[in-house]
């Protein structure tokens, strides 16, 4: 089958390798659409980091076979993957934390992902899709249930102002969950695109995120001040400076953006007003239901606007493509799909 490999900074290309046999309790799936994130394209700007193992982890497809053990699946079924393996024995899982099981594995990253016609997985990780539901839609679950997990951290509630920090396609569906938790939203927008797109996605304002930008934004805060700010920038941004300025005493901060080098917080702002932060690691379950699951359900409600996201599609022969655009600003891509 082809796959994609990482071949060396800004170089991406198909190779043939062997279609994987799914072993006991593990499911082939025919892979249908697989989303490129943001820390895709930090492998690919650094050439892999190492990494031998086919990319991708936000995926849909379909049954295609079923390994040893395997109950309760049949070939053909819509699935979208939760692209975590994990002990599934320790305190962490056990409990429903497993995103922080110290034996986990991301696909795409320690164990080969889903830019490829099929991906082998265990059992464990699919999860059905909604009947007519469209693969691109489904790959979305993944980014998605990033930010119903960061909004359930935060414990958002009702009536909360609740700043976003970015608008790319995980402050967007950050957004998109935080509102559905019946909070306030402002956003901050680096691009034209991305500001506009926040406008479609209903919140009560956006601010640029430049100098300028920011000045207004304070002096807004000021006034009234967050109950929680969502970061989702990560990178090289200063927004954890910011971050802690702009919530109420006691409110609250949630890092979910992926930082290439430690930050600069300002921690005296932290300090003086017992502001809580906390990081959002991927996805878990509380209360016996999955972010995961929360998530599929969230885009099935709202799939005429989160199929707005979807700027750019491409088939796997395109991998080179697809990537380059990714990584193009002036593509005005927010997400970025690769169909097998």
């Amino acid at each position: 089958m082809r796959a994609a490999s990482y071949q060396g900074p800004r170089i991406v290309a198909l190779r043939e390798v062997p279609q994987p046999e799914p072993g006991p309790g593990e499911v082939l799936v025919r892979v249908r659409a697989c989303g490129i994130c943001g820390s895709d394209l930090h492998r690919y700007r650094g050439g892999g980091l190492g990494s031998g193992a086919v990319p991708g982890h936000e995926i849909a497809g379909e049954v295609a076979a079923l390994g040893p053990g395997v109950r309760g699946w049949e070939p053909g079924t819509p699935v979208a993957i939760e692209p975590l393996v994990t002990c599934r024995a320790c305190s962490l899982c056990t409990r429903g934390d497993y995103q922080l099981c110290r034996r986990r594995l991301l696909l795409g990253v320690g164990r080969d992902g889903g830019l490829a016609e099929y991906v082998a997985v265990p059992a464990y990780t699919l999860f059905s899709l909604p009947a007519g539901l469209p693969f691109p839609l489904g790959a979305l679950a993944e980014p998605t249930a990033v930010a119903v997990h960061a909004v359930r951290l935060l414990d958002v509630q009702p009536g909360e102002r609740v700043l976003v920090q970015g608008s790319g396609s995980i402050g967007l569906l950050t957004a998109l969950a935080t509102r559905a938790a019946g909070a306030h939203v402002v956003m901050t927008a680096r691009y034209p695109h991305q500001a506009a797109a926040a406008e479609r996605f209903g919140v009560t304002r956006v601010f640029p995120a430049d100098e300028a930008g920011a000045k207004e934004l304070a002096a807004y805060a000021a006034a009234e001040p967050f109950d929680a700010v969502i970061e989702t920038v990560g990178g090289e941004a200063d927004t954890l400076v910011q971050a802690p300025t702009l919530v109420r005493p006691g409110g609250r901060v949630c890092v979910v953006g992926i930082f290439f080098q430690p930050p600069r917080l300002n921690a005296f702002a932290t300090v003086l007003n017992e502001v809580r932060l906390v990081g959002a690691a991927t996805y878990g379950r509380a209360a016996g239901v999955a972010d995961f699951a929360r998530a599929i359900a969230l885009v099935a409600a709202h799939r005429d606007l989160v199929s707005g996201l979807i700027t750019h599609r491409f088939p796997l022969a395109e991998i080179a493509r697809a990537y380059a655009t990714a990584d193009d600003k002036a593509s005005h891509a927010l997400k970025v799909t690769v169909e097998p």
